[in-house]
C-alpha cells in the first residue's frame, strides 16, 4: 500500500524549500515543495454552513501558504474508501464530519500522513490524527438566550439534522440558554424540537420548521446543514424568525435570520495546518476542543449594515454571558463526556 511522507512537518529540507518560496503563494500544481492537502467532506459543498466553512479555510491556506488543495465530496457514502483515496496522494487529509469514524483504523495504515478529523474524536489518541471538536453547546446557549429574548409567543424551536450526540449537543445548550433567559426575566419559555433525518433536503427542513411553528415556535434554530435552507424558507413564508448555524448565515435572508451560532470550522482548519507548516506538529495525537474561550465558538449578527432584529441590550447581555461561559462561571450542559 502506498504511503506518502509528510515531508513538511518532518523534514528540514522541505521547511527550507518553503522559506525559499516565501511561505507559499498560490499552491500551483507541480510545486514539489507544496504541502498537499485533501479536504474530504461527508456530504457535499454548497450548504453555506459547515462544509463550505471548511472549504473556505482550506482555500485561504492555498492563498496564504501555497498548499496544493484537492477536495472530495462523499455524498453520504463510501467514507472509508474516500479516506484511503485521499491518503494515497496527500500529505494532510482533513475529514469533515462524524461519519469518518473508521479513521481510527485507516490513519495507522498511513503513518506518514497527517490526519485531521473535524467534529468528532477517536476513542483513544492516534499518533497521526488531530481531532478537532467544538463546544457548540456553548454557542447554542447564547442562541437559545437570544431566541427567548426575541420570541413573543414564549415558544422557540430547533430543527436538527438527525438525532445524534453532536446535534443534541447544540440542542441541550440551546434549551438551557432559552430557559436561562426565562428564569432571569420571570418568563416561562417552551422549547420544541424535531429532526429532519437529512442534511441535504431543504423541503424536509421546511416541513419540520412549519410543524414547530404550528406549535407556536416563532424563533427556530436550524441545525441541519443544507436542510436548514428550508427552515429559512419557512420563516419567510410563515413570518417567524430563524437562527443560522456554523457560519454567519444572516446574508442568506437578513429579514428573517436574526443571528447565527458560529462554529469556526474554516478558521480551525486554517490554524491547525498553518501551525504544521510552521513546523509544529505537537497537536497531533490529541483532541483540540475549540470553545468559546478560544474564540472559535460564538454568535454572528451579519455584516455591518445588516438589518438587526436583536436589541442592543440583548447583545450586551449575550456578551456578558459569553464571558461567564468562557471563564467557567456558567457551565453549559453537553451530550459529550
Amino acid at each position: 500500500m502506498k504511503k506518502k511522507i509528510l515531508a513538511l512537518a518532518l523534514s528540514s529540507s522541505l521547511l527550507l524549500g518553503l522559506a525559499a518560496c516565501g511561505g507559499g503563494g498560490g499552491g500551483q500544481a507541480g510545486n514539489k515543495d507544496a504541502t498537499k492537502v485533501t479536504l474530504v467532506v461527508a456530504q457535499t459543498f454548497g450548504d453555506r454552513s459547515f462544509y463550505d466553512s471548511s472549504k473556505e479555510g482550506a482555500e485561504r491556506l492555498k492563498a496564504d501558504k501555497g498548499i496544493e488543495l484537492s477536495t472530495i465530496e462523499c455524498n453520504g457514502e463510501n467514507h472509508t474508501t474516500q479516506m484511503r483515496n485521499a491518503a494515497d496522494s496527500a500529505d494532510v487529509v482533513v475529514c469533515v464530519g462524524w461519519e469518518f469514524y473508521d479513521i481510527e483504523t485507516v490513519a495507522p495504515e498511513y503513518p506518514d500522513v497527517k490526519w485531521i478529523w473535524i467534529d468528532n474524536a477517536t476513542g483513544a489518541p492516534v499518533e497521526n490524527v488531530l481531532n478537532i471538536t467544538y463546544a457548540q453547546n456553548e454557542g447554542s446557549f447564547l442562541a437559545g438566550y437570544i431566541a427567548a429574548a426575541v420570541s413573543t409567543s414564549g415558544t422557540v424551536g430547533a430543527v436538527g439534522g438527525e438525532d445524534n450526540d453532536t446535534i443534541n449537543d447544540f440542542i441541550v445548550g440551546y434549551e438551557q440558554g432559552a430557559k436561562y433567559y426565562g428564569e432571569e426575566n420571570g418568563k416561562t419559555i417552551n422549547v420544541v424540537k424535531n429532526y429532519a433525518n437529512s442534511y441535504v433536503d431543504p423541503a424536509i427542513g421546511k416541513e419540520c420548521a412549519i410543524a414547530l411553528n404550528d406549535q407556536k415556535a416563532d424563533v427556530i434554530f436550524q441545525i441541519a446543514s443544507a436542510t436548514g435552507d428550508g427552515v429559512f424558507e419557512a420563516a419567510k413564508d410563515k413570518g417567524f424568525y430563524a437562527i443560522g448555524v456554523d457560519s454567519d448565515q444572516k446574508y442568506i435572508d437578513p429579514e428573517v435570520i436574526i443571528c447565527s451560532m458560529k462554529k469556526e470550522v474554516g478558521n480551525s482548519i486554517y490554524d491547525a495546518i498553518a501551525t504544521l507548516i510552521d513546523g509544529d506538529d505537537s497537536r497531533w495525537g490529541t483532541t483540540w476542543v475549540a470553545d468559546m474561550s478560544t474564540g472559535y465558538v460564538g454568535i454572528g449578527y451579519g455584516e455591518d449594515g445588516s438589518k438587526q432584529q436583536v436589541p442592543d441590550d440583548v447583545k450586551t447581555a449575550v456578551e456578558g454571558l459569553a464571558q461567564k461561559i468562557a471563564s467557567g462561571e456558567i457551565k453549559v450542559d453537553t451530550t459529550r463526556a
